[in-house]
Parts: structure tokens; sequence; C-alpha cells
């Protein structure tokens, strides 16, 4: 019995190479599809701002694609693995490695490995790229597809209390002392919290207390009347640092930075738990792409003339989607505090592989 765990060096490069060629075409077909239909339901707020053309849409892809290719790059490496696995049972390749006295984990060690390198590559592309192209795109969208601020910050639609006044803003840019505020609105209440007056103005910046609305449009509700102004001040227990424990978006962060996000808002004395799950699976999640050969293997095993090759398939299918369903559903558990967050994020990776050894040990006895 040959105890290697990969036992020979053309077979490990020709099933690696057969396994990234198709993990490449499923991505590509699947994001080429995904961004088509995106686009088609987001180019009419694109064009509907005065100016925005072709550019812009090309803008749109170039932001969104390598979110589409983070988001289901896991799911490209199960139809892969299904694809090439079946392919090679059809063929017969399967039965003449196993002749050679392969295991069913000598025959996956290559496609195991191939997807631990993918895994990598995913983490790494997703701090690097995907964070800085998801926190353009959320300050983009946030002005309606219009010019994008300087030093744009991926907060935005920001809803902040003063008392019982509030303070909305599209976007803001900068940091401390030097924080503005775009799209701004200010809304003065009552001992009744009935709206008495409405302030709108394009930017404000901190005036340390308060923020300074420059060149405001005031609408007083009781007399009905609209009135500018130079500037005013308003919301003074509104400060940046509120502001940036306010709203901290994951996808938006890297895992460094996100991990100062979480000392910020855990020193504030808020709850973490869904900022704490995100950052453990931005851990698992692209660790998930090296557990698809794992749950796709079942369509490897067993004769192919027996006609139970297209029910193997639909098996190793079911489990991976299955896993996609129960990571979205622990993490979304763990965002609600009903899981601890290291458990929200692991524990369907955990069970899933359990899952899929004992259905490939079970499929080779």
């Amino acid at each position: 019995m040959n105890l290697e765990f990969f036992p020979s060096r053309t077979l490990t490069l020709y099933l690696a190479r057969l396994f990234v060629i198709r993990i490449f075409a499923v991505l590509i077909m699947l994001v080429l599809v995904l961004q088509v239909l995106d686009l088609l339901g987001e180019s009419g707020d694109i064009l509907a701002y005065p100016g925005n053309g072709q550019m812009q849409l090309l803008q749109y892809v170039s932001l969104r694609v390598p979110q589409l290719v983070a988001r289901f790059l896991p799911y490209s490496v199960l139809l892969a693995t299904i694809i090439t696995l079946a392919t090679l049972n059809q063929n017969s390749e399967v039965i003449s490695m196993k002749a050679a006295g392969l295991s069913a984990h000598q025959v996956l060690a290559p496609l195991i490995l191939t997807a631990l390198i993918i895994s990598a590559l995913s983490f790494a592309f997703n701090e690097r790229v995907v964070t800085r192209a998801a926190r353009t795109l959320s300050a983009w969208e946030a002005v309606d597809y219009g010019p994008i601020p300087r030093n744009a910050s991926p907060k935005a639609n920001l809803y902040l209390a003063d008392g019982r006044d509030l303070l909305l803003a599209q976007s803001l840019s900068g940091e401390g002392s030097s924080m503005t505020l775009h799209g701004v609105t200010y809304y003065r209440r009552d001992a009744e919290d009935m709206i008495v007056e409405q302030m709108r103005a394009a930017t404000a910046t901190f005036a340390d207390p308060g923020w300074k609305l420059h060149q405001p449009t005031r609408f007083d509700v009781a007399t009905t009347t609209t009135t500018t102004a130079p500037s005013a001040t308003v919301a003074p227990g509104i400060t940046p640092a509120k502001i940036f424990l306010s709203k901290v978006d994951p996808d938006a962060e890297d895992l460094f930075t996100l991990s100062h996000s979480i000392e910020a808002v855990e020193g504030a004395g808020r709850r973490t738990s869904e900022l704490e799950a995100a950052w453990w699976h931005k851990l698992s999640g692209p660790l998930s792409s090296a557990l698809m050969p794992l749950l796709g293997a079942v369509a490897a095993f067993g004769l192919a003339r027996s006609g139970a090759l297209l029910i193997r398939a639909v098996i190793g299918m079911a489990l991976g989607f299955a896993y996609f369903v129960f990571d979205n559903a622990a993490l979304a558990m763990g965002n609600f505090g009903g899981y601890p967050p290291f458990l929200a994020a692991w524990a369907p990776f955990v069970l899933f592989a359990f899952i899929g050894e004992t259905v490939l040990i079970r499929t080779e006895e």
C-alpha cells in the first residue's frame, strides 16, 4: 500500500491543471452573468445623475467585479470539483487510479492542495482589492453616483441623534477635527418630538462643538417659510468620535483596520458581536474553498455505468450549497448574539468537514 500523500508528481500536476482550468472557467461564467444582471438593475440609477455615461458604467463594473469574484469563488470551486471528478469518473480515470493502489484521499489530495492555494489567494485578494472596491463603491452610492468626495469614508447614509434632534448625512470625508459631512439634513424637534425646523446644506464641518452648515436652506414648519443663511452651527452633542463609532462596515475594512474598529466600539461600551463574527468570517470565508473538494468528492467514486453518476453529482452539489446556507444562517445568528462570534464563523466549516469526510469514507468502503 502506498502511504505517500502525493504518490505521483505527474498525476498531481495533471489533476491540479484540470481543476484550476475549470475553476476559472466556471468563475468567469458566473461573474459575467451576474454582472450583467446587476448592471441592468443599477444602470438606470447611474445614468440618472447628470453627466454620467459609458465611463461611469465601466467604473461601476470595475468596482463590482471584485466583490462578485470574492463572493462566488467558493461556488466556482464546488462546481469545478463536481465537473472535474464526474468527468474523471466517466472516463474511468478514477478506476485506473484506484487500481494503481491510490486511496480516495490520495485522489483528492491534488484538488485539496489546489483549493488551499486558491483560499490563500482569495484571502489576499479580499484584503487588498475587495475592501478598497467596497469602500469606494459605498462612498459613490452615497452621493447617488455623483462625484466622490476626496478622502471619502466607507461610512454612508449616517443617522445621528443629538438629544431630540437628528442629523443625517449622505457621506463623509476626512478624519477627526478635519471631518466633513456631505449631503447634510438637520431636524430640530420640540418636547413632543415634532419637527419644528429643517435645515439642508451641501457640506458641514466640525465646529468644536457642533457642526457648521455652509449656506444652509432653513424651512420653518410653523410659518412654512424657507430662508437661506451664510452658515449655522447645529448638533453640539455629536463629535467625530461618535460618528466614527456610529457605523462600521466590515466589508470595507481589512483585518487589521477592523480589529482597531472593534476595539474602539468595545471601548465605547457598545456590542461588538456582529463585527467580531465578521472578523472571524474574513478567515473562514476564503478557507471554505478548501472544503469544496471534500464535499464534492462523492461524484468521483462509484461506477459511472451504474447510472448513479448524476445522482452523485447532485448529492455533492447539495452538500456544497447546504454548507453555504448553514454558513449564512450561523453568521446571522452571530450578528444577533445567538451564537458566540467564533462559533458562528467556524462551526459550519468544522461540521461540514466532518460530514464530507464521513461521506468520503463511507463511499470508499
